[in-house]
């Protein structure tokens, strides 16, 4: 059984990221959306709330799981007994950082293989930072996230849909 993990912190879960997911699905077996608890980090939304929000984006893909961790990805990589981490890269600047963490997690954990997705292209621009960027201004972010994640966004900038800041 080929058991994938796809780690991110999903924060928050853009178009770019749901289209991972999907081709991702496609190509393992089992795959495992894990959502990275960092506590150093100042995120927008919760790991509880970015969890809760994948589930309900994935609810038609019964070969994926939303799980959340801490921690050295390698070390739950082995826990769970997944033997591929799958990375998506929007440019070339992605790869070089990227390549240099699938290799410490290979000499980490031997039995583990990194798979890079390229973006399609439609969402190569793409990431939460864009989103969060657009969204503390109350700009136009319908084309970077889901439809029902839209007004949650906003919510944590106390800003209604539509409606501008300066």
């Amino acid at each position: 059984m080929k058991r994938a993990i796809y780690p991110g912190s999903f924060d928050p879960v853009t178009n770019g990221h749901l289209d991972i997911i999907r081709r991702s699905a496609n190509i393992v077996d089992e795959l495992y959306v894990a959502v990275l608890n960092n506590s150093a980090k100042n995120s927008l939304f919760s790991v509880d709330e970015r969890v809760s929000m994948l589930e309900e984006l994935i609810v038609d893909l019964p070969n994926v799981k939303v799980v959340s961790f801490q921690g050295l990805l390698v070390d739950f990589a082995r826990e769970i007994g997944a033997t591929i981490i799958i990375r998506g890269l929007r440019a070339v600047t992605d790869f070089e950082y990227e390549l240099q963490i699938a290799q410490t997690n290979h000499v980490e954990y031997d039995e583990i293989e990194t798979v890079f997705l390229t973006t399609s292209l439609q969402y190569s621009y793409l990431s939460s930072t864009i989103v969060k960027e657009f969204a503390a201004y109350g700009g136009d972010i319908s084309h970077f996230v889901p439809e029902q994640l839209i007004d949650r966004i906003y919510q944590k900038y106390g800003i209604k849909k539509g409606e501008k800041h300066e």
